[in-house]
């Protein structure tokens, strides 16, 4: 019986998002890393979900709460072949559970940028 081999798909970070994630700590890290690699292998981290007002963009957001703190790691597997790591932030609003508006359209923008990458 032959064993097929999975090929990752390529990760590619839009403007700050590895500088960002890379500044949260290490359990943090350690969680959205293991998000991105799943994504990258084809499946879907247990804690992922949708992030509501893209549409059938494919946008995924892990979220992860940390001595307090909730920090967000945003990425899309609807280009072919790549994950795009959008966003990667903590949360500062204490209002309810919804994404910033300002953090949205920070990852509408950088979906924008991922789709042109994506173009060539």
């Amino acid at each position: 019986m032959a064993t097929t081999k999975i090929v990752p798909k390529q990760l590619i970070w839009i403007a700050s998002s590895k500088a960002d994630l890379l500044a949260m700590p290490a359990a943090v890290q350690d969680t959205f890393g293991y998000a991105l690699h799943m994504a990258q292998m084809g499946g879907k981290y247990e804690h992922a979900k949708p992030l509501s007002g893209f549409g059938n963009a494919g946008v995924v957001e892990v979220v992860e709460d940390w001595k307090g703190d909730t920090y967000r790691a945003v990425y899309t597997v609807k280009l072919a072949g790549r994950v795009y790591v959008l966003h990667c932030f903590k949360k500062k609003s204490t209002k309810g559970i919804q994404t910033p508006k300002p953090d949205m359209d920070l990852i509408e923008s950088r979906l924008k940028a991922a789709r042109e990458h994506f173009k060539g």
